[in-house]
């Protein structure tokens, strides 16, 4: 498509794919999306991104990066049928981290339907230069369907002054100047009875647009420096698999869903040690030792919020360590061609972020991210370690023995 055009598409799921070739140098970008009525957002919360990934509706959410063959991918998905009938618009936008659009090559949008994976849409080379965000595309209702417009208009001034252009607010410091000084008021005479003042409403919380991508040369981080030190954490993974091909021996289940299953070992302060995980029902308690807990099991990775462990970090001083780590409990035998995005939400902080690297073994389980105490710190380390058990092995008495947490391990079912 050129800038300008739109085409007609399916009102049905479709998933929206920023891609573009990588390499050195090349920016970071990040995919986005707003829902809009009459041109702007009813609220912070029609802001779709990697902060704030699913819409409230369901109807559209962020489902992370891969990267595979020199190329990256951030992916969308907007699920037309749940738009709400107030939404006219969604504007599909990408922001750049670490430089500009100009220096991110073969950059394009497509979008596909997700039901058979056809490509309804496609615009490249949106003919960027300078710009550190961009609005690459737009959904848009017409005559009780939908369309797609290649629409190629680019920000300056990033992330942030794309989002306050249709409506966000943004979270940012204030440098409030000082009070001017007020005159002593007269104290008036104490009223007979006064009715109860009901309490102003909580404002709204402006959107954080800052992040952390934990990278193999820079990976680890500090909790504390990025804001991090109480409430609680959220430990997500989400993931897409891609239709296998031929070459690789037939690695999937036949049924077309592989179950991965989230886990972490831990080992506290006081030297308990155990492991949070479906298997066995182990997950965890947020309230009460060992202060993690496992909030599901995803079975397909299909869910909007693929898996999530919760951290209580108002009990970080009871941590010695924690490993976070994954494992395939049925429908595949190893992690290649599955494309994974690993998210630590903070309650307080900036979240961080990376992505798996791809996958050479034929390995069952992998080291997402050691958290360590570190003289009351918690260090984030990004791991991204695929592990191979020895035969009769289990992926779980595997991790433990590469990080030597030292338990004792029998068999278990979901």
């Amino acid at each position: 498509m050129s800038k300008g055009s739109n085409t007609p598409v399916p009102s049905t799921a479709l998933r929206v794919e920023l891609g573009w070739r990588s390499g050195p140098g090349v920016p970071d970008a990040d995919a986005s999306a707003l829902l809009l009525v009459a041109g702007k957002v009813r609220s912070d919360g029609d802001f779709v991104f990697y902060n704030q990934p699913a819409h409230t509706s369901g109807a559209v959410r962020h489902e992370g990066k891969r990267t595979a063959g020199g190329r990256v991918t951030d992916t969308l998905l907007a699920d037309l049928p749940r738009v709400e009938d107030a939404v006219e618009r969604i504007v599909l936008a990408a922001s750049s981290d670490g430089g500009t659009f100009g220096q991110v090559p073969e950059l394009y949008i497509q979008v596909t339907d997700a039901a058979t994976g056809q490509v309804v849409a496609r615009f490249d080379n949106p003919g960027a230069t300078v710009e550190t965000a961009f609005v690459l595309g737009e959904l848009y209702r017409r005559q009780g369907g939908w369309k797609f417009r290649a629409v190629g208009q680019g920000y300056g001034s990033g992330l942030e002054g794309l989002a306050t252009d249709f409506g966000i607010t943004v979270d940012e410091p204030q440098h409030a100047a000082p009070p001017a000084a007020q005159p002593p008021a007269a104290v008036p005479p104490r009223p007979a009875a006064a009715p109860a003042a009901t309490p102003p409403a909580p404002p709204a919380q402006p959107v954080r647009l800052s992040k952390v991508t934990l990278t193999k040369a820079a990976p680890s981080v500090s909790l504390a420096k990025q804001g991090g030190t109480s409430g609680a954490m959220r430990v997500n993974l989400n993931w897409q698999m891609r239709k296998q091909s031929p070459g690789w021996g037939g690695r999937w289940g036949g049924r077309g869903d592989v179950d991965l299953d989230l886990c972490a070992l831990y080992e506290l302060t006081d030297g308990r040690k155990g492991v949070v995980q479906a298997l066995g029902n182990a997950f965890g308690s947020l309230h009460r030792p060992p202060y993690i807990h496992l909030d599901g099991d995803d079975r397909t990775g299909a869910a909007a919020g693929g898996e999530n462990l919760t951290i209580n970090l108002d009990h970080k001083n009871d941590f010695r360590r924690v490993l976070v780590f994954v494992t395939i409990y049925e429908g595949a035998t190893s992690f290649a061609d599955l494309h994974a995005t690993v998210t630590l939400q903070p309650q307080h902080g900036a979240p961080i972020e990376f992505s798996l690297d791809e996958c050479t073994v034929a390995s069952p389980v992998c080291a997402l991210a050691l958290i360590t105490n570190t003289g009351g710190d918690l260090i984030v380390q990004r791991e991204a370690r695929y592990l191979v058990p020895d035969r009769g092995t289990s992926p779980q008495r595997t991790m433990d023995r590469a990080y030597g947490w030292g338990m004792n391990w029998t068999p278990g079912r979901k």
